[in-house]
């Protein structure tokens, strides 16, 4: 029992008196007695003895399920259990030489064995030497490369990110091919250590904006990121807006196409989605799509994108104020319709809508979390139940019904999921304001809104940039969606280096000799 103490409050010492920036020990046995109580209680780091040559004792610590296991026999141990040293070049160099791995990193410092470790990089320590070589036998199970659900398409690219941060910055490498294409990596998380990686494209990004994005990165102390949001939560300009102020992404064109334009972005091991800053309110309205089919049919759906949007914001708003505040707006054969729907129904329309938006999102939400085979179906019938039950008992009136349903297919018109919830978030103080103050409270509700937009900055450029302030040059891609060959030049936010981005004088022409116009 004496014996056991003695051993237990030796390991206790040893973890005390060893700090992760300490480097390693002269001493092999102190080395790995020091990993022994760093790792002590895990089961599933392996400490593996051998001889290196048949003579020098040596000892290699990996986390079995995040190393290559048949790699590590074939081309660590094999080679050096078997090879006869070659007593004229010096022991370390001879170590490099004889290991057949694509990477042989040499350490020294105890944070970066752990580090080494911890990302499934076996470590070879060997007796008479004061450091150890990170073996790249990193293997792990991943998802493979997948059309994105969140952002499906018709027209473009059927592959997402994944959850693995080399897989997705060779996606963001196979588009862009060019070497101005920088990604800085970091870790962030006092106990996950996860790594954060910052693209850019060097040039084409203005320098205050990538200074400004590494300072924010680099001052994050928490203990653990688990998905971007952690990451977004903490580098945004206000964080109690309801209104994203950095845009999600699973998409590697999406992610491109925000690079060449001069955005940075921000990649987040573990997670698909990436995260793409700055960005305006009007980025947030366009889809993929929008780019990859006739600018003519582009500007239409993006003009039915805007017009559904303010149906999503103020539709039921606008239907609670007139039928409580202003019936003589409404033309007297559709008021009577509505006055006889709503003859049996014993609540205001004020407390109706709130009832029936509540029961619509309590639906949707349903719909969301359900299992996906049944979530569709029981969403959908449970809406039509609900809503026929709720008319012919006299909770709700028909009209109702039809406001509400044509405002959740507004919702759906909006791309970026994150600011359809913003809009159905600000859908019930509006509803509540049109209910007490009619149109006068429609119109306090969108001026603040207004104030708040305008208020609101995304790394510190406007959120309502390109039309406030107003830049009339890079409305092209805002208000409406111009041919590729009008827009020539990149955002404002790109700095002042490298505008342009395509050469003028491209327009399509049937001239003979390839004359074209502006």
């Amino acid at each position: 029992m004496s014996k056991l103490l003695r051993k237990t409050k030796k390991k206790k010492q040893n973890q005390q008196e060893s700090k992760p920036q300490d480097a390693l020990h002269q001493s092999f046995n102190e080395n790995v007695e020091i990993f022994r109580s760093i790792y002590e209680n895990c089961s599933d780091v392996v400490f593996r003895p051998f001889s290196i040559f048949g003579k020098t004792r040596a000892m290699i610590i990996y986390i079995d399920g995040l190393s290559d296991v048949e790699g590590l026999d074939e081309n660590v141990l094999s080679p050096l259990m078997q090879e006869t040293a070659n007593e004229s070049q010096p022991f370390n160099e001879l170590l490099e030489n004889k290991l057949p791995v694509s990477n042989v990193k040499k350490v020294n410092l105890l944070a970066d064995c752990i580090e080494s470790i911890s990302t499934g990089n076996p470590i070879l320590l060997y007796e008479g030497g004061s450091d150890g070589f990170s073996l790249s036998l990193a293997k792990w199970e991943k998802r493979s490369i997948e059309e994105p659900a969140a952002e499906s398409g018709i027209r473009g690219p059927r592959e997402g990110f994944t959850e693995s941060l080399q897989v997705s910055t060779a996606q963001l490498r196979r588009i862009i091919k060019s070497p101005a294409l920088k990604i800085q990596s970091m870790k962030i998380g006092s106990y996950t250590r996860t790594t954060v990686a910052l693209a850019y494209i060097e040039g084409v990004a203005d320098q205050t904006l990538i200074d400004e994005a590494t300072n924010r990165l680099q001052r994050i102390e928490i203990d653990g990121i688990l998905e971007s949001e952690y990451i977004e939560a903490l580098i945004e300009d206000n964080p109690y807006s309801p209104f994203p102020q950095i845009k999600s992404t699973e998409r590697p064109d999406v992610a491109c196409a925000n690079l060449l334009e001069g955005r940075i972005v921000i990649l987040v091991e573990g997670t698909p989605f990436t995260l793409i800053a700055p960005i305006s309110f009007f980025s947030l309205l366009q889809s993929q799509e929008d780019y990859y089919q006739s600018f003519m049919i582009s500007t239409f759906i993006r003009w039915l994108r805007y017009g559904f949007f303010v149906i999503s914001l103020l539709f039921p708003a606008l239907y609670v104020a007139v039928t409580t505040f202003h019936q003589e707006m409404l033309p007297q054969a559709l008021l009577l319709s509505i006055a006889a729907a709503r003859e049996t129904v014993p609540f205001p329309a004020l407390v109706e809508a709130l009832m029936m938006e509540i029961t619509f999102e309590a639906l949707r939400e349903a719909g969301v979390r359900l299992p996906k085979q049944v979530g569709s179906a029981i969403s959908i019938v449970g809406a039509l139940v609900i809503g026929q039950a709720a008319v012919q008992a006299g909770l709700v009136s028909a009209p109702m019904v039809i406001v509400v349903a044509i405002t959740g297919i507004a919702s759906f018109m909006i791309p970026s999921y994150i600011m359809a919830i913003s809009v159905r978030m600000l859908r019930f103080p509006i509803i509540f304001f049109a209910g007490t103050l009619g149109l006068l409270g429609i119109t306090m509700g969108i001026i603040a809104i207004a104030i708040h937009l305008c208020s609101l900055r995304s790394f510190g450029e406007p959120y309502l940039a390109p039309l406030a302030p107003l830049k009339g040059r890079e409305l092209k891609d805002a208000l409406w969606k111009s041919p590729l060959w009008k827009m020539g030049t990149r955002p404002h936010f790109t700095g002042e280096s490298n505008v342009y981005r395509q050469a003028q004088g491209q327009a399509p022409s049937s001239k003979k000799g390839g004359e074209s116009g502006n």
